[in-house]
């Protein structure tokens, strides 16, 4: 059987069907709970995330420009949803990305589950979560969802120079952070 695409369902959700909706979340949901892991400090915040995304989803979706991909579309939204968290954090209670350096507990590695795998991906996390949002979003856009720069500087709405620019300091950074969690690793 094959898929129905997302133009198909987008225009069917737009005319009412709740069934063409409830397919392109699932279709999306998952990307945009793990793209939340990576870019927000917990796994609730994830979660609200991707209830935020496909609010703003509905709530636009009859301004979707469907020359270019939904999933694009939709990922640009999650990572304004992401800067506005960041931003509200910060307005709210003085919060400091730069210094922000907690995972979730929810995160940490299973002793049942492969502990060294479990490990690497936690570090990385952590290292992540610790570059500047600019910088983390380029990084998760170039590695986890494998965009060009040039993609990622058109959902951005960044020159391509300064998407290069944020991705090489942010992989200077993660090599520090993740040389130091190596060496502390080591020492125990």
């Amino acid at each position: 059987m094959f898929k129905k695409s997302d133009k198909k369902l987008a225009e069917q959700a737009l005319k009412g069907s709740s069934k063409a909706w409830v397919a392109l979340v699932k279709r999306y949901e998952q990307r945009v709970f793990h793209y939340g892991l990576r870019m927000l400090p917990n796994a609730d915040d994830a979660l609200d995330l991707v209830q935020e995304t496909f609010a703003s989803v509905f709530r636009s979706l009859h301004n979707w420009n469907q020359q270019h991909a939904f999933s694009g579309w939709l990922m640009t939204i999650a990572h304004r949803r992401c800067v506005e968290y960041y931003r509200r954090r910060k307005e709210e209670d003085g919060w400091d990305i730069e210094q922000h350096d907690q995972a979730d507990e929810s995160l940490q590695a299973s002793p049942d589950e492969s502990a060294d795998f479990e490990q690497q991906q936690q570090r990385i996390i952590r290292a992540l979560q610790r570059l500047p949002m600019e910088q983390r979003a380029v990084v998760e856009a170039k590695f986890f969802r494998q965009l060009t720069t040039r993609e990622i500087a058109e959902q951005q709405g960044e020159s391509e120079n300064t998407v290069k620019s944020r991705l090489y300091a942010g992989l200077d950074k993660l090599k520090v952070y993740l040389e130091d969690v190596y060496e502390q690793a080591i020492v125990k």
